[in-house]
């Protein structure tokens, strides 16, 4: 038995190893969506399983269950050929074993103390392009994987502490930008370097048994902490259900359902009644839905650690063939926009239950936009970036204006970053009015931007979605504003035949694209929303005198300001 106050001090260093992770490879990655965005993370995995130990908190919370998949993956190869050693290192993107999509680069490296093996490290980034047939890697009309990126299965990076340079010369062939994912790979190798030399330290200091029976603790604590927060929920069952616009294929929603059961200290999440896996890159894999459900579960108790043990008492249920559960070679690319919406559903079915511990309904998109062309000089150029929106009301004040997806602690990268990078400038950046739902706590609003091309060609692709169903409201809110897109050409402007999906828009210099992104749902009636704070809304621009009339009713223009 270890006692709490070394629990807790080993806790705190443990996270503390992977929080500098994250920061090393945030400091040394060269593109802005690991650099400035933060889409990558770290942690410490269990040596036999795989399941999350630790994760860092700068890192995305899609990836503390996903990663568990993908060392588990590594777990497996290594025991087929029977030769891990220390100082090996596994590199992989292939979402079907390790989740997610085929830009997320990961990198996994056994812990040896002793000559025993003690845990693995991991490390996971978003790579700026890692081929396939669109710049970015969102391509909205892939049917299979091949058709999104260079497919790379688990190998060895490097044996016993040498660096196969094979693999690396694979990898930045099948690259647009080799200086950019070099960079990364840098990034992330350095990181790993970082947390063995940690490791090392806090294990001279404390001892490996003693480190061990802490990460056995702290899952045991996090177990018995989710499972008390079961027993004060009422026990029963809630539905919900809601839609994906299309599957950039065929113009044709596509429902994802989930059921919540609340029996004592369990709980179950059940997605029967979701769509068929679809020939567009909407699916996702087993591994990532699993991970998206840990992630809901976060946000509804947001106390609870950062391990495997709060998945305990939980039985997640994805149907076989669904669109939740794709099989190899399926396409994955968009998964975001997926997860998204598993999001939503389980906080809509969770309103029913308790509606003081959820939000209504974030924007539900990241609007994966990529723009890429060629400078005068020949070089080639790749603006991927996701851009934000409203986040939901709560039972405890309004939802947040152009926040990031609930996904991911990411953050948006700043205009400045990109028009430096990039040949591009925003003709708009600005917060989009009247695009909230109505609540007596209303939701954040979505923004608009607008974005020139200051080259001589270039070629568009968006991938998003909420273009056919809004972000919905909890506890009696209002849905919010859609998804719109539109992009200049020779004749005015033009928006996609699917919405919030499409490809191969050609702009030329001068011409631009157009964001205007969804508002988050609100919380509670309109009908009990404050006067004074209606008011406010429209003094600061966030609602037109119209549309609060219409809203909220005429009290509001009765207010003295």
């Amino acid at each position: 038995m270890i006692d709490p106050i070394t629990l807790a001090v080993l806790a705190g260093r443990m996270e503390q190893i992977a929080d500098e992770m994250d920061a090393t490879l945030f400091r040394a990655a060269f593109n802005p969506i690991i650099a400035e965005a933060h889409d990558a993370s770290h942690g410490l995995y269990h040596a036999a399983s795989g399941d999350t130990l630790v994760q860092g908190k700068s890192g995305l919370p899609i990836f503390v269950g996903v990663m568990s998949f993908a060392v588990k993956a590594v777990i497996d190869k290594a025991a087929e050929a029977g030769d891990l050693t220390d100082g090996d290192i596994y590199i992989f993107n292939d979402a079907h074993m390790g989740g997610t999509h085929l830009s997320d680069m990961r990198l996994v490296r056994p812990y040896f103390r002793d000559g025993e093996l003690f845990c693995y490290l991991a490390s996971v980034g978003h790579w700026h392009d890692v081929g396939g047939a669109v710049p970015g890697n969102y391509n909205p009309s892939a049917t299979e994987a091949f058709q999104e990126a260079f497919v790379l299965p688990p190998v060895k990076l490097a044996r016993a502490g040498e660096i196969n340079q094979d693999i690396i010369d694979i990898l930045m062939r099948n690259t647009r930008l080799p200086q950019s994912a070099m960079g990364d790979l840098n990034g992330q190798l350095g990181a790993l370097d970082l947390g063995v030399k940690r490791l090392d330290e806090l294990l001279d200091e404390y001892g490996a048994e003693t480190v061990r029976a802490a990460l056995d603790a702290l899952q045991d604590r996090a177990e018995k902490l989710m499972q008390a927060e079961l027993t004060d929920l009422p026990d029963g069952r809630w539905e919900a259900v809601d839609h994906l616009d299309n599957d950039g294929i065929t113009d044709v929603a596509l429902p994802i359902k989930v059921a919540v059961e609340i029996s004592g200290d369990r709980m179950v999440l059940d997605f029967d009644g979701t769509a068929p896996a679809t020939a567009g890159p909407v699916n996702i894999a087993l591994p990532t839905a699993v991970a998206t459900a840990y992630v809901a579960i976060k946000h509804v108790f947001p106390d609870l650690p950062a391990n495997s043990g709060v998945m305990r008492p939980i039985e997640v249920r994805v149907p076989e063939g669904s669109l939740l559960a794709a099989e190899f070679p399926a396409p994955v690319g968009g998964y975001t926009e997926t997860i998204l919406r598993m999001i939503d559903v389980i906080f809509s079915a969770f309103a029913r239950a308790a509606p003081d511990r959820v939000v209504a309904n974030a924007y539900g998109t990241i609007n994966a936009l990529s723009i890429a062309g060629k400078r005068a000089n020949g070089s080639p150029w790749v603006m991927f970036s996701f851009y934000g929106g409203g986040h939901g009301g709560s039972s405890e004040s309004d939802g947040l204006n152009h926040g990031n997806a609930p996904i991911s602690t990411a953050t948006i990268p700043p205009l400045e970053i990109l028009e430096a990078a990039y040949p591009v400038m925003f003709r708009k950046w600005s917060l989009r009015p009247d695009s909230a739902g109505a609540g007596q706590h209303r939701g954040g609003l979505g923004a608009s931007y607008e974005i020139e091309l200051l080259e001589e060609n270039a070629e568009a692709f968006l991938f998003g979605e909420r273009g056919r169903f809004p972000p919905q409201g909890v506890a009696g809110g209002d849905v919010a504003a859609m998804n719109e897109f539109a992009f200049e050409q020779d004749g005015g402007w033009e928006t996609p035949p699917l919405a919030s999906k499409m490809l191969g828009i050609k702009l030329k210099r001068g011409q631009a694209v157009r964001l205007d992104t969804p508002g988050g749902g609100g919380y509670g009636p309109a009908s009990e929303r404050a006067p004074e704070a209606v008011a406010r809304d429209v003094a600061l621009g966030y609602l037109s005198a119209e549309m609060a009339t219409e809203t909220y009713g005429p009290a509001w223009k009765e207010v003295d300001r």
